[in-house]
């Protein structure tokens, strides 16, 4: 009775569960389509986009200062009972009333030196782009692993619930044909409980792969910015290419010539460079070429018209004489943190190269170890068959023979699929992974 209650309610769970499934929409995805999608629905590279976008109006503003400056005004005042005295030895000027004045101005300036500063201020905006969107491809080097990390944790999901479907199916049949041989008195009932306990542990272990499924799935799902609830099945070859490895040597070499980020301090630290100069050029004082025009209109009084002026404009802050450049030691100081920011980095890589390539020979030496493990297995497993069909072993061994089985299958899909991350972890590193 218990056994068609346990049925009828399996038959109901899995009823439900492939009504969900077909209710779902169902995707097959390669790696590198999922990466692809996922770079170009990333929030991160968005926001990263935005910064440039930061970077380009900076630059914007800074060649905006070597272009000529050109101001208007106008001003309409109403006075209220002003002393008007007049210096005419006029005396019937002196009894003027002026109400109102109406005056107006245009003034242009047209920077001739600046000491480099307008020069310094591009340079430095320029090599600020290029520092962002190395940033950027940097960013999306590390999103291409991540998407990577996600879809060979989906990929194992998908391969170990393959596996136990495989077994639970080949258990059950076990136990039917166990349950014949005890109901002709060919088999004890605690040898076939047993059978029928191992079935339940692999059902238990179907259930968490399951759940390790959906989970990977959503958080796929997420990353790649697809909804929720679509199924993503993952391509079987995934696993089947597998480069060797080259010398830790190229790996570095790589990683110096083509990390985005090592890269992006060196052209941080060339504007930070450039800032030190801009800041020096404070010291220096400023030329410029002026014109302007002013007219004005005091009714009854003055009317100006045509005054129109030319000439050349020189500002110095005398404060420089007296105290201390704050622009240029803020500028000196960026400029040793970067220096030790690029050395730091260099440190860094170097550490994270020859972790990733142990790593990535570690993970192609437990593949062979694994594989090695399986062949002991299955052969395990044919021997105990035969012995436990010949009387000569008895059903635990049977079991535990199967159980290592199933371990041993899981344990080489799971190592290729360890591999194939570590050796892209390894690209990552090297700033290769594309």
């Amino acid at each position: 009775m218990n056994k068609k209650i346990r049925n009828i309610f399996g038959i109901l769970l899995f009823s439900i569960g492939f009504s969900q499934i077909t209710a779902q929409e169902t995707r097959t995805i390669s790696l590198n389509e999922a990466v692809e999608i996922g770079i170009n629905n990333s929030k991160n590279l968005k926001l990263d986009a935005a910064k440039i976008e930061e970077t380009v109006a900076q630059l914007v503003e800074a060649k905006n200062n070597q272009l000529p400056s050109l101001k208007l005004g106008a001003s309409y005042l109403h006075l209220f009972s002003p002393n008007v005295d007049l210096k005419t030895g006029n005396s019937a000027a002196s009894n003027i009333k002026v109400n109102n004045v109406i005056y107006g101005s245009a003034n242009l300036t047209y920077p001739i030196f600046a000491g480099g500063r307008i020069k310094y201020g591009i340079q430095s905006a320029e090599y600020l782009i290029e520092a962002s969107k190395l940033n950027a491809e940097n960013d999306k080097i590390a999103i291409a692993f991540i998407i990577s990390q996600a879809y060979n944790n989906l990929f194992k999901a998908s391969q170990t619930i393959k596996v136990l479907e495989e077994n639970l199916l080949a258990s059950k049949k076990r136990d039917e044909t166990f349950l014949k041989l005890e109901n002709n008195g060919l088999m004890a009932r605690n040898d076939r409980l047993k059978a029928q306990l191992q079935t339940s542990n692999i059902e238990l272990q179907l259930l968490d792969a399951h759940n390790n499924y959906n989970i990977a799935n959503i958080n796929m799902n997420l990353l790649l910015g697809l909804p929720e609830n679509t199924v993503l099945k993952i391509d079987e070859n995934y696993i089947n290419e597998l480069p060797d490895n080259q010398p830790s040597s190229y790996y570095l070499s790589q990683a110096f010539q083509n990390r985005k980020d090592l890269q992006a301090i060196d052209y941080q630290r060339k504007a930070a460079s450039i800032g030190s100069k801009a800041a020096k050029a404070e010291n220096l004082p400023t030329i410029a070429l002026t014109g302007g025009y002013f007219a004005a209109d005091v009714p009854g009084l003055l009317t100006v018209t045509n005054a129109v002026n030319v000439g050349v404009g020189v500002q110095y802050n005398l404060d420089n004489l007296w105290k201390k450049n704050s622009s240029l030691l803020k500028a000196q100081a960026r400029e040793k943190q970067l220096e030790v920011n690029n050395e730091l980095l260099n440190d860094q890589i170097k550490l994270e190269i020859n972790k990733d390539f142990q790593n990535s020979v570690l993970a192609k030496k437990k593949i062979e170890v694994y594989e090695r493990a399986l062949e002991q297995a299955e052969e395990n497993d044919r021997i105990t068959k035969n012995k436990y069909d010949n009387g000569l072993s008895n059903i635990t061994d049977l079991l535990d023979a199967n159980a290592a089985l199933i371990g041993a299958k899981v344990n080489v899909i799971n190592a290729k699929a360890d591999a194939t991350l570590a050796n892209k972890k390894l690209l990552q590193s090297s700033g290769i992974l594309k």
